[in-house]
């Protein structure tokens, strides 16, 4: 589990083929900040742009330090910005029982690809306009949260459209300087996740809108 809040910001060192095929996936080497990886341990988890990975390696001796995480085809195909060496990824260690809520409850796992359609400044803060899946739009409200890439964020306004739905997100400096957000542009490609309560919710009315629709 995570929170969405970045504690810090890494960089893709080297991309490595896993096989000869579209099937296989990858070896992402990463670089981490200075002394971020001095309490990680072989098979944590750390999530790179809201995508819970696993640790596989560690390059004590290098500096910066680096990590490796092997990452499927499966996940290379649901996720946006993981196979390009020289990406810069935001990472959040997964939460421990004693850590702040600062955020909201994260699973790390990528729900769709959004497409940035609009990114200013407005004032002290940043406008992000993005568009979400169709098939997330149920799951999007006024208020509610919303990790990008990662990032936990509050949705200010919600519009469905015919080709699916647009959010709208304000950013505070803070979070543009301690974040990749900051280097967003319209075109660009984003990870999502829903709020984690609102799969339940779902979950639990689709009985009851079975049972109305067949009385």
């Amino acid at each position: 589990m995570f929170t969405g809040i970045i504690t810090g910001v890494g960089r893709i060192a080297a991309v490595h083929d896993l096989g000869s095929s579209s099937q296989h996936g990858k070896r992402l080497t990463v670089e981490a900040p200075a002394g971020y990886l001095d309490d990680v341990g072989l098979g944590d988890s750390i999530a790179l742009n809201g995508a819970c990975m696993t640790v596989t390696s560690l390059e004590q001796a290098s500096q910066p330090r680096r990590f490796t995480i092997d990452i499927s085809a499966e996940s290379l195909d649901k996720t946006a910005g993981l196979a390009e060496a020289g990406t810069a990824v935001n990472l959040e260690k997964a939460l421990r029982p004693q850590d702040r809520l600062g955020g909201h409850l994260v699973s790390g796992h990528v729900d769709g690809i959004g497409t940035v359609l609009h990114f200013e400044q407005v004032g002290e803060s940043w406008l992000l306009r993005v568009a979400a899946p169709a098939a997330l739009g149920r799951y999007l409200a006024y208020k509610g949260s919303i990790t990008v890439n990662g990032v936990s964020l509050t949705v200010n306004a919600v519009a469905d459209t015919p080709q699916g739905c647009e959010i709208s997100i304000n950013l505070i400096p803070h979070t543009v300087e301690h974040t990749t957000l900051g280097g967003l542009r319209a075109g660009s490609r984003v990870n999502l996740e829903i709020d984690l309560i609102a799969r339940y919710v779902e979950r639990m009315l689709a009985p009851v809108a079975r049972q109305g629709a067949a009385t």
